[in-house]
């Protein structure tokens, strides 16, 4: 991490004291206020939910909030630092969601990590909430956690996977376009088995969507830090045996450089420094790069351009073609929220992928993402999430 921005932000954050707050929206200067916003008044709303639960979206907070929820055992790239050393993290996730959705989240970090208690705390709270927002919980928890709380009425979205595999579609889409590749055609090398590569190897292979909704990726080899995850290796996690259902259909074995090999797209949610320009140069001619390690990717930006990359994309925000998960998060909550979705779906998940791949007019090696900071976007994404939550 660059020092001066370290000594910066604690500077700001001591500052502030927190980056979000509660504000009124209701005006509460007289006794008629009062009594309408609280006591007696009141009453008639509790009791009109309870005749009619779903008129909660409508009369209180539930139509807009969203709980950023987390365990602290994965956060960022600093690890299983516990709830409270997460909080800053949390609070300028619902600070982003302000500012790009005006959505109302907050922070709930638990003080515990086991699966049980985590599904429990969340189904507990549901009821204030309009949707969840999972955040950097460690896998393999992190899959049974969402995958428990799909039964909740609202949606439940983790975004270290989904949200990080969306806007790598999105970025894949138009990289295609650049290098003039075909989807169907490509064959994809995706380094880190973790959260974010699941979802990646998942989305790109369309899983649990049509063909009239998805075009899958030809071909996917998943490797993890023993190498290419083949059948024949021994000690392969549930996980990544059903992963082995939709990648490596060659069962090609051996390390990264291995897999590298005449590929056409590399992808890395893993570690810094893995890569140099020899290996670029054994992929095949002007490949893809998505290198999103933080904060050192997998290889630097100007040494796979060197080495002969048509497109480069990383986690950072000083090179061009951030992978953020800003956005996407927001447009996919504030399209749920408005659709009063109970679920968010797989057509919901490309059509968002869509979007973001349509908010870049003219893509070049340059920009084949929006700016991170363009407000437009989540609109655009919302919308599309709408839509498809109404197909």
């Amino acid at each position: 991490m660059d020092t001066d921005i370290g000594r910066r932000s604690l500077k700001l954050h001591e500052q502030v004291r927190g980056k979000i707050a509660v504000a009124s929206r209701m005006e509460l200067t007289s006794r008629a206020d009062l009594s309408l916003a609280y006591t007696p008044g009141v009453a008639a709303v509790c009791e009109a939910i309870a005749d009619e639960p779903d008129q909660a979206h409508t009369l209180t907070i539930k139509n807009n909030t969203v709980a950023v929820v987390t365990d602290g055992s994965a956060v960022l790239g600093l690890g299983n630092i516990g709830p409270l050393a997460a909080l800053p993290v949390m609070e300028g996730k619902a600070l982003l969601f302000k500012e790009f959705a005006d959505i109302d989240a907050w922070p709930i970090c638990l003080d515990t990590q086991d699966t049980g208690a985590i599904i429990d705390t969340v189904r507990r709270i549901a009821p204030v909430f309009g949707g969840v927002n999972l955040e950097d919980i460690s896998a393999p928890r992190c899959f049974e956690v969402e995958r428990a709380l799909q039964d909740l009425g609202i949606p439940v979205f983790h975004d270290d996977q989904h949200g990080t595999a969306i806007v790598l579609l999105a970025g894949l889409i138009n990289a295609a376009r650049v290098t003039g590749r075909r989807m169907d055609e490509m064959r994809v090398v995706i380094n880190g088995a973790g959260a974010a590569g699941v979802a990646i190897a998942r989305l790109l292979r369309c899983i649990g969507q049509t063909p009239e909704v998805c075009t899958p990726v030809d071909d996917i080899i998943l490797c993890d830090s023993k190498g290419i995850i083949h059948r024949g290796r021994d000690g392969l996690t549930p996980i990544k045996q059903e992963l082995l259902e939709i990648t490596n259909r060659a069962n090609r074995v051996g390390t990264l450089q291995d897999a590298l090999r005449d590929a056409d797209v590399f992808i890395g949610v893993s570690k810094g420094n893995l890569l140099n320009g020899d290996d670029i140069r054994t992929m095949a001619d002007a490949p893809i790069i998505f290198a999103m390690a933080n904060p050192t990717p997998e290889i630097m930006p100007d040494d796979a351009t060197a080495a002969g990359a048509a497109v480069v994309g990383t986690g950072r925000s000083d090179f061009p073609n951030q992978v953020n998960n800003v956005l996407v998060f927001p447009g996919i909550f504030r399209g749920a929220l408005d659709a009063m979705a109970p679920q968010i779906t797989d057509e919901m998940k490309i059509a968002a992928a869509r979007a973001l791949s349509e908010a870049v007019d003219r893509p070049i090696a340059d920009c084949v993402l929006p700016d991170p900071l363009d407000k437009s976007v989540a609109a655009h994404v919302a919308d599309a999430v709408r839509r498809a939550s109404s197909a």
